[in-house]
């Protein structure tokens, strides 16, 4: 197009570039660019695939160690875990296709993440599933709800790929914007390490998978870089469909064709399509490439060169082969009847051309077109609306009285983002590849390494509430609570993925609070010794001025010495005793506000998001850890069980529930002639006051505690290795009874039966889906 037509039509706002960004273009083309080099543009240097305005701020998180085998940059990142294979990690978002059509955009996020391991020549063995939704009582999230859990159970169980763990959260800031995390993991033998590039000029370019359709167009441009607002369903378009059953094919297909030893490079078509996978595998090889699209197979007849460019259809990888070895790795996909089809070669140069048969349909800079975006540096300006909530005055809050404990203990626990989510995991197979040693419900999920006796924990996890009101102590807490939670079950942290999930970048509040999360993330990944091997970006989970809570979720990975010593968090037999791991509460700790800061219980019972949440003491969190992982594998715990949202109060019905059959833990290591098997075990508790209001000490949800159980007998062991690695340990109580008993310096605060608690707990998911308020009688 002419410049004076260009200028007129401004084509490139369309597409979400700005006027600066199309200057960019034309000037580092040389030329004006033509409509498929514009599009191509617009999508990968869309927020979602450039992260403009994030990536300055990303180079805080440290991302080497020891055990980093590869880091960020690449599909996926992969760690040592001192075995001939190596673990492959990656967390995603599909937020926005998430919102517009639910079940496939859900299920499309699986398959783009497990093509992401797959990408560095991993076999996917497990997934996670992070998810954030509005108002648990509205129609919409119902229908939100239902159709994202249906979208994830249909894939992953259609590909074979156990869900073995993650989240679910409500509040109403997610109501319009719904959160789709989904991680993956991956097995790769460490001498078939695969990277995402097109090295070796004259080797051949190899499309595989699904035929290309026009689903998908704008995905990365339209749909996740921009705010909503009340035309989303008119985006439902740009929303892929999925295959599960092709991804399958293509899965194994591939894993068979790199062991030819003919593949040189791998790379998933996910955001952008061809475009992004030719262009990104150039442009980290410093070559070029050469496609004919008119050679792409297509299931809708009359598709452009912007089209064919810009589609992403589901289940395609592109591989570089090996220049003479074609037909090695042709038959290869034509046993596994998947399609395969040559498109073109890599060239030296830097070049991406792209050919529609004999006409030249696109010619840029690979490097320009992959990386050559601007980075920016807004303005950031701290929200005044979550400074003024934080600074709330706690003496403000009053304490309630002794008879109202049992009902805000059984409102906590019918919460349901507290509540079980037993109706979720359960559409889902955890027990596929027969791997997994403790399922969804735990405080991490652990899966075998097969032929060896040792275990690979992971987790997700992640408190918005706490990053609005402070962001640099919610992004650190992030990290120090998922390293928690992979050391509850006995395993040591070894690296984390992230997925940061926040409004729009163009907000100086919101890019306040992302600067203030990176800040609190890096320095936690630092301080307990997780590196971050990569992650992803989400902006613009925006409708109009409501963004998101900023919601940091991240993915830690641990390594257990030996799955027969796993720690689960029920309890397992009447008679242990109980303690508890970490700082006790003082009046003068948390800045006055005692762990209550940002808690389900301020918000539930008292109607307040406000207070200072509570900020990591890392010293703490490490002697925790070492005291949990040492304990593990002398075999001294019972039990053990993070404090986390709903307090003390919670974390102990939960061990309550998880002794039962029926109590979402799936418990490989339980003895079977335990009296747990059938019977809901009960406790009694007493904890000094020392001047700590009775609200704080049973809700509060002060970070670096763990509710933890013994035999007797390993007491004095117990007692001796936390004196040895610095962690304060306090005896409170013993598992007996049928009743969760709750006291305070000898005044007994609760004494519920815990069949009653578990009726509320397990049923609240249920009544929600059935459309009745989750909340109690």
């Amino acid at each position: 197009m002419s410049q004076d037509e260009s200028e007129a039509r401004r084509p490139w706002r369309e597409l979400g570039l700005t006027d600066h960004e199309y200057r960019l273009i034309a000037d580092g083309l040389g030329r004006e660019p033509n409509w498929t080099e514009l599009g191509m543009f617009s999508v990968l240097w869309s927020e979602h695939c450039a992260y403009k305005h994030s990536r300055l701020l990303l180079r805080q998180l440290p991302s080497q160690g020891r055990r980093v085998l590869q880091g960020p940059g690449e599909n996926a990142g992969v760690l040592d875990i001192d075995e001939p294979v190596a673990l492959a990690v990656r967390i995603e978002s599909h937020n926005h296709p998430s919102f517009v059509e639910p079940f496939q955009g859900a299920a499309t996020g699986i398959g783009g993440i497990v093509r992401d391991i797959l990408a560095v020549g991993a076999r996917p063995v497990a997934l996670l599933d992070s998810l954030r939704f509005g108002d648990p009582a509205s129609p919409l999230t119902r229908y939100l709800f239902g159709g994202v859990v249906a979208g994830i159970a249909s894939y992953g169980n259609s590909i074979g790929v156990p869900t073995v763990g993650g989240e679910v959260v409500f509040a109403p800031v997610y109501q319009y914007n719904p959160l789709v995390n989904v991680m993956c993991l991956g097995l790769v033998s460490r001498h078939r390490l695969m990277k995402g590039q097109a090295a070796g000029p004259g080797n051949a370019l190899l499309l595989v998978g699904s035929p290309t359709g026009r689903d998908g167009i704008h995905g990365a441009g339209l749909l996740a870089s921009r705010t909503f607002d009340d035309r989303a369903a008119e985006m439902r378009p740009a929303v892929q469909v999925g295959d599960p059953f092709m991804e399958k094919t293509v899965i194994e297909a591939c894993l068979e064709a790199l062991e030819t030893g003919a593949v040189v490079g791998l790379q998933d078509l996910g955001a952008a399509g061809l475009t992004s996978a030719c262009a990104e595998a150039a442009a980290r090889a410093g070559t070029g490439v050469e496609i004919d699209i008119s050679l792409v197979p297509r299931r809708e007849p009359g598709m452009t060169p912007f089209e064919v460019m810009l589609s992403e259809s589901q289940e395609r990888m592109l591989l570089v082969i090996e220049k003479g070895r074609e037909e090695e790795v042709l038959g290869v996909f034509r046993r596994w009847d998947v399609p395969a089809t040559m498109i073109g070669r890599v060239t030296g140069g830097g070049t991406f051309r792209v050919r529609d048969g004999d006409r030249v349909a696109a010619e840029v800079p690979a490097s320009l077109l992959a990386s050559g975006s601007p980075a920016y540096t807004p303005p950031q300006e701290e929200p005044e609306e979550a400074a003024r909530a934080r600074a709330q005055d706690p003496a403000a809050v009053p304490v309630p009285a002794e008879e109202a404990f049992p009902a805000i203990l059984e409102k906590l626990l019918a919460l349901p983002g507290v509540a079980s989510k037993e109706w979720v995991f359960t559409q889902y197979d955890h027990m596929v590849q027969i791997n997994t040693v403790v399922a969804p419900g735990a405080d991490a999920a652990v899966l075998r390494l097969k032929g060896t006796s040792r275990g690979i924990a992971v987790c997700t996890d992640g408190n918005g509430r706490w990053c609005w009101l402070d962001p640099r102590a919610g992004g650190a807490a992030a990290v120090a609570e998922a390293a928690r939670n992979v050391a509850c079950v006995g395993a040591e942290p070894i690296g984390l993925t992230n997925c940061l999930n926040f409004g729009s970048p163009e907000d100086a509040g919101v890019m306040w609070q992302f600067a203030r999360v990176i800040e609190g993330m890096a320095e936690a990944s630092r301080e307990l010794g997780a590196p971050v091997t990569g992650g992803n970006v989400s902006f613009y989970n925006q409708t109009g001025k409501q963004a998101v809570y900023p919601t940091p979720v991240v993915g830690m990975v641990g390594l257990l010495g030996d799955v027969a010593r796993v720690v689960t968090p029920g309890f397992r037999r009447a008679g242990d005793m109980v303690v508890l791991l970490g700082p006790p509460l003082r009046p003068d700790t948390d800045r006055g506000w005692q762990g209550l800061g940002g808690s389900e219980y301020l918000a539930a019972w008292h109607g307040m998001v406000a207070g200072q949440p509570p900020i990591p003491h890392f010293k703490a969190e490490r002697a925790l850890i070492a005291l949990l992982v040492q304990a593990a594998r002398e075999g001294i715990l019972a039990s053990a069980h993070d404090v986390s949202d709903g307090g003390l109060a919670v974390a102990l019905a939960e061990c309550c529930f998880a002794a039962a059959p029926a109590g979402g833990c799936l418990d490989a290591a339980r003895p079977a002639s335990t009296p747990a098997d059938g019977v809901l075990l009960g406790v009694e508790v007493d904890v000094p006051a020392a001047g700590v209001r009775p609200d704080a000490l049973l809700f509060g949800e002060s970070t670096g505690r763990v509710v933890a159980s013994c035999r007797p007998g390993d007491w004095p062991r117990l007692d001796h290795l936390s004196r040895a690695v610095g962690v304060h340990v306090q005896p409170v109580g013993w598992v007996r009874g049928e009743s969760l008993s709750l006291g305070v310096s000898g005044r007994v605060l609760v004494d519920v039966p815990v069949a009653r608690l578990w009726d509320l707990w397990r049923e609240s998911i249920p009544r929600l889906v059935a459309g009745h308020d989750p909340a109690p009688p």
